[in-house]
């Protein structure tokens, strides 16, 4: 594997400070996604929890946290 020149390591460590690093928090970052795949949620579901998190601008996990509280609401 080929090591990164000082030039590159620089250039890397100024992009990483100065920009927000994330996962893909609205759901479409490749991790977001596959974590979403690991937990066993029928396809059907995981499109709905991509699509909708990513209209609003949330994550998956908070669009479940969301339908739970909902549905617990409701029935109290």
């Amino acid at each position: 594997m080929a090591r990164m020149t000082d030039k590159e390591a620089f250039a890397l460590d100024d992009y990483v400070t100065n920009n927000e690093i994330t996962l893909g928090p609205n759901g479409s970052g490749w991790l977001s996604q596959r974590e979403i795949r690991i937990s066993g949620l029928s396809n059907i579901t995981i499109n709905y929890l991509l699509t909708k998190a990513k209209a609003v601008n949330k994550s998956p996990v908070q669009i479940i946290d969301e339908l739970v509280s909902e549905k617990i609401a409701a029935s109290v």
